[in-house]
């Protein structure tokens, strides 16, 4: 069972119906260039798919609870929307649904297997990386990235994750 840090300021626990918290503000991570390593800080950031040419977002040491999510903005034409594990030995668990845009062919899910799977990357066409998809990635374990959401792609679809 996770425990949680006790350096993390608590807004409230006590009340029986909740908290309120004001001031929230999320971190978003744009222009970055071709890639970019997150910080643990940035857990709980917006990180954009905002170049034409790709950005690779590397993901931080796994700590339980850490959490980013990516939105794709901008269509990738070359290169690869793509984020990886810190680690050989960290893995993606979880799954994507992928939708094309090509009328002719369907949707599919595509399954990260949580002990191989150290990326998922998007080439603009058959694995995603048009507007409009969005995943997150929550750390469950020091060895596992938890992955859910979606992506748009086109043509035949292909499976998204990778082992390197």
């Amino acid at each position: 069972m996770a425990t949680i840090s006790a350096n993390f300021e608590r807004v409230s626990y006590g009340a029986p119906d909740g908290s309120i918290q004001t001031g929230e503000h999320r971190q978003v991570i744009d222009g970055v260039g071709a890639t970019r390593t997150l910080l643990p800080e940035e857990s709980g950031a917006l990180c954009l798919f905002d170049a034409a040419a790709g950005v690779v977002y590397t993901l931080p040491a796994a700590v339980p609870g850490r959490q980013f999510e990516f939105s794709t903005t901008t269509a990738i034409t070359s290169n690869a929307a793509k984020v990886i594990t810190n680690a050989a030995t960290v893995f993606i668990v979880g799954s994507v649904m992928g939708g094309s845009l090509t009328v002719a062919d369907s949707s599919d899910v595509f399954q990260a297997n949580g002990t191989t799977h150290v990326a998922i990357s998007s080439n603009g066409t058959t694995t995603g990386g048009l507007i409009g998809g969005s995943y997150k990635l929550t750390c469950i374990s020091s060895t596992k990235w938890l992955i859910e959401g979606d992506f748009v792609g086109s043509g035949t679809l292909a499976d998204p994750f990778a082992t390197s």
